[in-house]
């Protein structure tokens, strides 16, 4: 099945919905926030609903749809598709990247060390927009040139002296995951201690009692958006164009095949098909025909994008990002991407 772009031409959104349901039994655990716990709302009719997974952890899960964890690169067929990679200090070894960083283009392991490559060349690609209203049009070439996820998954440059802060590009891919009709379901455990029952607890000594809470729901879905009219606005070419829409409909395939053991008590399935709710009469090619494409439309943005399409840059900590401890040794915070719920989000 081929993708008919013309029906998306005039459209401002595409919009998904897939229905999902525990892959074992009726429980799950939904997302939660330090401050807050379970995130649960009540509709205008009384429907009780939660959120499952909110739109920055579907955005850092959907740019892992990309990645080969144990090639630690692209996957194959999306090989050539151009993103940052961060050195360790003195040899070629892969640290992080753009498309695995929280704030993509904007980490701090690309912009703060002290290779300023990346960063000198992004001034002196963006000498143009120094000045005056932000040009979303030139600002969306570049990013592209460096790293397409970012444009898709939005990015915010936020260095005053790259124009002064102001270059944000939004996202054009959004999704989350949502219950309706949510009942909690309490249940509780011991962590035991078979030597020292009542030793003591704050060494980790002891039984410690502990509580659960999960959810159980009449409805799991996952929504996605994709933002046609802002990708418009970019006035990007054709072929970069159908590179975006091709390469966002994949991450939504591959992220409801591969990626929904949000947690280990929330391992969901499909339960059904993906549906298009708009446009009417849009229909959406399977994984390995988007890969295809995606490859063939890699092939045709060549000139542009960066050559070569792995920018590299080396990471060594500046006197700014070092965090001095202890007896002075200097040490920098790690991206935790483990913690996908909330790692660092642009837009």
């Amino acid at each position: 099945m081929n993708i008919d772009y013309q029906k998306l031409s005039n459209v401002p959104r595409l919009l998904l919905e897939a229905k999902l349901r525990p892959l074992q039994g009726h429980r799950f655990q939904p997302t939660g926030f330090a401050d807050l716990g379970p995130a649960r709302y009540i509709l205008p009719d009384g429907t009780d609903m939660l959120l499952v997974e909110s739109a920055q952890s579907v955005a850092n899960r959907m740019e892992l749809a990309c990645w080969s964890q144990a090639k630690d690169d692209l996957i194959d067929e999306l090989r050539g598709l151009p993103y940052i990679r961060v050195n360790k200090p003195g040899n070629q070894e892969a640290l992080t990247n753009s498309v695995l960083e929280a704030h993509r283009i904007n980490s701090p392991y690309i912009l703060e060390g002290q290779d300023k490559s990346i960063f000198d060349r992004l001034k002196q690609d963006i000498a143009g927009l120094e000045n005056g209203p932000v040009d979303i049009r030139a600002l969306a070439k570049l990013i592209l040139k460096y790293d397409p996820n970012a444009v898709i998954h939005g990015v915010f440059l936020a260095k005053k002296e790259l124009a002064g802060g102001r270059l944000r590009l939004p996202r054009l891919l959004s999704g989350f995951v949502e219950a309706s009709a949510a009942r909690a379901a309490a249940s509780g455990g011991v962590k035991n201690d078979r030597v020292n029952p009542s030793g003591d607890t704050k060494q980790g000594f002891g039984n410690v009692p502990f509580h659960r809470t999960e959810f159980t729901a009449g409805e799991i879905k996952a929504d996605f958006n994709l933002d046609l009219a802002l990708l418009r606005g970019y006035d990007l070419q054709d072929a970069a164009t159908k590179l975006l829409i091709t390469l966002s409909l994949f991450k939504i395939q591959r992220f409801l095949s591969t990626g929904l053991r949000l947690r280990t008590a929330c391992d969901l399935e499909i339960d059904g098909a993906l549906t298009v709710t708009r446009p009417d009469g849009f229909m959406i090619p399977g994984e390995d025909g988007l890969l295809k494409e995606c490859t063939r439309l890699i092939g045709e943005c060549k000139d542009q994008f960066a050559a070569p399409p792995i920018t590299e840059v080396e990471w060594k900590s500046s006197k700014k990002s070092a965090v001095k401890k202890g007896g002075g040794e200097e040490t920098e915070d790690a991206a935790d991407r483990n913690g996908i719920e909330d790692a660092g989000d642009d837009q």
